[in-house]
């Protein structure tokens, strides 16, 4: 039985304007006001076509700068395409700036209901979900501290906790296995075996070559924007590091 899709993607193009000139302090602006800064274009994603289906584990692979985050926002709605379709079969959740909209001065425990509204959960949902969410972070002792005082790799480790709580057919994320500690890099790849096994799709960049190979179905390599390689996660690894 053929496989349905749950993302397909056909001619995508995304290009961003570039600064070429600094316009450092007030009294630069005030010269002239009316100028307008010099920009040149820059296409991140040229012509990209891909097809992703049902519970399919995809890597993306590439040098920094190659395109590949800039694919993942296309993806998650984040950035609009200049042209091309992307097609999303199922709910998607983006694991990609983990903690967006996280107030600094407010506590953990107000910040679990904040964040958990803005990925889209509801009141209820949360409270059925905040000792999970709070035990998988091991912050249950700070969650009347304001979020200022937590350290970076406690607010990343409390909003993958939060995050991976919601409902989803699709999970985007970049370098997100590679998210705090050692201790809590190993209970991410459960929770993500977990929802593999359940028949989940992943799209992510990962830069662990051990873990495009164990967990993965297929591979791309991006360069320059394109994919340049495409295939079996070994295959495309092997390729990579000879480029």
């Amino acid at each position: 039985m053929e496989r349905k899709l749950a993302v397909e993607v056909k001619g995508l193009e995304k290009t961003f304007k570039i600064p070429t000139e600094k316009r450092n302090t007030l009294i630069e602006y005030l010269r002239n006001p009316l100028d307008a800064t010099r920009t040149k274009k820059f296409r991140a994603l040229k012509n990209i076509n891909l097809k992703v289906n049902e519970g399919e584990n995809l890597a993306i692979l590439g040098n920094n700068g190659s395109g590949k985050s800039t694919l993942l926002k296309v993806l998650a709605g984040i950035y609009q395409p200049d042209k091309g379709t992307v097609s999303i079969h199922g709910v998607l959740v983006p694991f990609l700036e983990l903690g967006v909209g996280f107030h600094p001065e407010l506590t953990a425990y107000e910040n679990i209901f904040l964040n958990g509204i803005i990925l889209g959960m509801t009141k209820e949902f949360i409270k059925k979900k905040f000792d999970e969410i709070v035990d998988f972070a091991e912050i249950r002792e700070f969650l009347n501290l304001p979020l200022k005082n937590f350290s970076s790799g406690m607010q990343v480790r409390l909003a993958f906790s939060i995050a991976f709580m919601s409902s989803a057919d699709i999970y985007v994320l970049d370098e997100v296995f590679a998210v705090g500690d050692i201790h809590f890099q190993q209970k991410c790849r459960a929770v993500f075996a977990k929802l593999k096994a359940e028949g989940k799709t992943f799209i992510f960049v990962s830069h662990a070559p051990d873990l495009v190979e164990s967990f993965c179905d297929r591979a791309i390599l991006i360069e320059d924007g394109e994919i340049i390689k495409e295939g079996k996660p070994k295959e495309v690894l092997a390729y990579y590091s000879r480029s």
